[in-house]
């Protein structure tokens, strides 16, 4: 292996053998560096010829001679330095072992150059291209291989004697793809040229990194790193530890940036929440019943405090009565309510009539306990009720899970949860006598279910298939929530789930171009596989979504990449618009003691402004060339302002400037002899030019819209403008479509803090619109445009909090319910 060992810094050790490490630590890095230099060297040879191969193709394939010509440059500079790559390489490689005990910087970015937006030039954003490839690469392979990662950083950790490294950190990590970088600076390859060599990288090199990475693992742990450590992921069972998206600081939410709608689940209430508006409602401090022992406590608290506690069974069944409490509070109030009627209603030596609750529970007496009670036959000749054990109740179920949906009409509803209840009850009291009823949690279970699929319903378009697939799932489900009352208590219940992504692929926001029928398949399998296989085991749930996130993942990353062309296709348009305004400046600017003729300034402003608008793009505005530009417009104003004879050198300056942006040798020839003197052409009449150039299309004018001016922005506006650019780039939006209120979601991919234009795509990333930030502040100020929150991303979290707040809408002290629950 041959080649100079870089320079680096003298602080920097840039050998294992040299650097100030204990002589254990030393031995197991050169250990660790033997061990995988064969494989890495293998690798990158293998690359080196691969990346070849790609070159010659694209000399094969280039579109001019130009860029064939850039080709074969390369190839040339990569035959010539090839052999200095590997041995580059494997010096930064051993540096980034042997400085894993280098203080590093606080802040490697605090040096990076601050970029003034009005001074932004290719150069900056070709550089920008090349950490965009280099971190997708590494962001793509550490999904890849995250639990090896996550092991790697704590062995280096000790290693280092630091904390775990992360893996932007982690020197057999991220960095592998920035010593490529560095050591790829010896090859003297163009740009284009060095984006395939890292692809190249990508295919040959990190291929197998996952499995690489668990070999380094096997390593250090035969050396004594940490040779018990494993990875265990955690099947979360309870309430996550969740962040409220409330910044303490300004009390404001944070938008929803992912996709597929994927929020923090903080939306479901702890069981402390519970206890605070069960005991607001009831006048208590705490939820009696059993198990129900936790103190009502602020909502802010209970969320920094219970979710970091594991559930226990008591925890789960109080936290379920104090739901039951709510059910029966909301009972009594439809109680009241239809006894009001009644009264009203009623005729002398009549009697009122007896309402029926939502879940089928009588709006008469509660059961005991305080709860709502089950149905209860009456009337002469009815025996005792026979309450049903769960088990009955599943077996039930179970029966009626195979049979298919009963027929109906498009004007028929589609079944309801109260529906399947009294069918299961119909079916129950068949088999087991006609006093049958059910318990009291099980009922309570059924109504809460009708609630939250009501809600669910309110969102979901009523024809899209999503709506069927609902229904398909309704016995599945309530099995589950019967045998787990935590079902309406984990927000990651995997049933919770299946129910939240079959949802969300009807939801109303979505548009006719959001649709895809690929999702729609699987989820129709998914929802298939659950009705045909469940028989009490979560993981069967789990399964059946496992291959719809899977596809929801790929959808994902294609629709990254097809935002990440809508950017770069933006941020093209942006910096000509730049361009064109300071072009525009720089000629009022020259104009500001001395104007020319009127049909002078319009030859600056048309022909002469894209020459200045074509050398800020190649060239930036600290250039030479833009420099002589600026001095040739200085010379321009001068000879057409004083009377002078024509300037020859001035006009073939001009001339040569306006062929290059792409005008005819005779046009160019005629508007540099009008630009190089104050005296009219005698040769070509101004009628004649002036129809050139209306004729010709302008730099960059083929989809040029001409912007209104802004109007002033009211108070609200202006806070409004001021909110939406702290926003980063990612947040979803809701746009009003219609004057019935029907949303459709949006995400601002990226805006332009200089020109304001804002980019706006879809569900799988294509463009939808562009609006201006003034245009967006104003919709905002209207209600017709607003920020969609990570506490509003998931469909059944949204749900289930209108659900508590639907149980708590019949009660006279509502205010004081929320001041003392919170986050429903």
């Amino acid at each position: 292996m041959t080649g100079t060992r870089p320079p680096s810094p003298a602080a920097t050790p840039t050998t294992i053998a040299s650097s100030a490490l204990p002589p254990r630590v030393r031995r197991v890095l050169q250990n660790l560096y033997d061990h995988v230099a064969t494989d890495f060297i293998a690798a990158l040879n293998a690359m080196l010829v691969e990346f070849e191969q790609q070159l010659f193709k694209q000399a094969e394939q280039a579109r001019s001679n130009h860029l064939q010509a850039q080709v074969f440059v390369d190839l040339r500079a990569l035959q010539k330095h090839r052999t200095e790559l590997v041995p580059h390489y494997m010096f930064g490689l051993e540096a980034e072992l042997a400085g894993i005990r280098t203080p590093r910087p606080a802040a490697e970015t605090a040096s990076a150059l601050r970029l003034d937006y009005q001074t932004l030039t290719l150069v900056e954003d070709a550089v920008m291209d090349q950490e965009i490839v280099l971190r997708e690469v590494a962001r793509r392979h550490e999904q890849r291989g995250n639990a090896q990662i996550l092991m790697l950083g704590q062995r280096f950790g000790v290693l280092a004697r630091a904390p775990a490294y992360d893996a932007d950190t982690l020197p057999l990590a991220h960095r592998l793809c920035q010593v490529l970088k560095e050591a790829a600076t010896c090859l003297q390859l163009s740009l284009d040229a060095q984006l395939v060599l890292y692809r190249t990288f990508d295919h040959k090199v990190m291929q197998n990194y996952s499995e690489w990475a668990g070999t380094v693992n096997q390593f250090l742990s035969r050396e004594g790193i940490l040779p018990g450590l494993v990875y265990m992921p955690r099947r979360v069972r309870v309430q996550e530890a969740i962040r409220h998206p409330r910044d303490a600081a300004d009390g404001t939410a944070r938008p929803l940036t992912g996709w597929q709608g994927a929020a923090s689940h903080w939306a479901t209430l702890t069981p402390e929440q519970l206890n605070a508006v069960a005991g607001a409602l009831t006048g208590s401090s705490t939820a009696s019943g059993a198990g129900a022992a936790a103190t009502a406590a602020p909502a802010g608290e209970a969320l920094g405090t219970s979710a970091d506690k594991a559930e226990t069974p008591g925890d789960a069944a109080g936290s379920f009565e104090v739901l039951q409490k709510l059910l029966a509070i909301r009972r009594g109030g439809l109680q009241a309510d239809a006894q009001a009627l009644a009264d009203a209603a009623a005729q002398p030596g009549g009697h009122g009539t007896l309402t029926q609750g939502t879940g089928g529970h009588p709006a008469g007496p509660t059961g005991p306990g305080g709860r709502g009670g089950a149905a209860i036959p009456s009337g002469p000749g009815a025996g005792a009720p026979r309450l049903l054990p769960t088990p009955d109740v599943l077996d039930t179920l179970r029966a009626m899970q195979a049979a298919p949906l009963p027929a109906r009409t498009p004007e028929q509803p589609r079944r309801t949860v109260q529906d399947l209840q009294q069918a299961m009850l119909a079916a129950a009291r068949a088999q087991h006598g006609p006093h049958a009823t059910l318990a009291s949690a099980d009922s309570d279970t059924f109504e809460l279910l009708d609630l939250l699929y009501n809600e669910i319903e309110r969102e979901v378009q009523h024809d899209a298939p999503a709506a069927d697939m609902l229904v398909r799932l309704q016995v599945p489900v309530v099995q589950a929530a019967l045998r787990d009352r935590n079902f309406f208590l984990r927000a990651q219940h995997p049933a919770r789930d299946l129910l939240n992504t079959v949802a969300e692929s009807g939801a109303t926001w979505l548009g006719e171009e959001d649709v895809d029928p690929q999702l729609l398949q699987k989820l129709h399998q998914a929802v298939e596989t659950v009705v045909e296989t469940y028989e009490g085991d979560e993981a069967v749930f789990e399964d059946a979504s496992r291959e719809v996130q899977q596809h929801l993942q790929a959808a994902a990353r294609k629709a990254e990449l097809a935002e990440r062309r809508q950017v770069e296709a933006a941020r093209g348009k942006d910096r000509l618009e730049i361009a064109k305004q300071r072009a525009a400046e720089t000629i009022e600017s020259a104009m500001a003691e001395a104007k020319p003729q009127k049909f002078v300034q319009a030859l600056l402003s048309q022909a002469w402004a894209d020459v200045l608008t074509l050398t800020q793009l190649r060239n930036g505005e600290t250039s030479g060339e833009w420099a002589d530009a600026l001095q040739t417009t200085l010379e321009i104003v001068a000879a057409t302002t004083t009377a002078q004879g024509a300037n020859a050198e001035l006009a073939g300056k001009v001339e040569k400037s306006l062929v290059q942006v792409g005008y005819h040798e005779d046009e160019a020839a005629a508007i540099a002899r009008r630009l190089s003197s104050a005296e009219e052409d005698e040769t070509t009449s101004r009628t004649e030019l002036t129809a050139r150039l209306k004729a010709r299309a302008r730099l960059g004018g083929q989809n040029e819209v001409k912007k209104k001016p802004a109007s002033p922005r009211t108070p609200e506006e202006q806070e409004c403008y001021d909110y939406l650019r702290t926003l980063p780039f990612g947040t979803w939006f809701e746009f009003t479509r219609n004057q019935q209120g029907d949303v459709q979601r949006q995400r601002l991919s990226w805006f332009s803090p200089v020109t304001g234009n804002a980019l706006f795509v879809n569900q799988r990333g294509q463009r939808v619109g562009e609006h201006s930030l003034d245009t967006l502040a104003h919709l905002m100020a209207k209600g017709q445009a607003q920020v969609v929150t990570e506490d509003r991303g998931r469909l059944i979290d949204r749900a289930w909090n209108a659900t508590l707040n639907a149980l708590r809408s019949l009660t006279g002290r509502r205010g004081e319910a929320e001041s003392a629950g919170g986050a429903a």
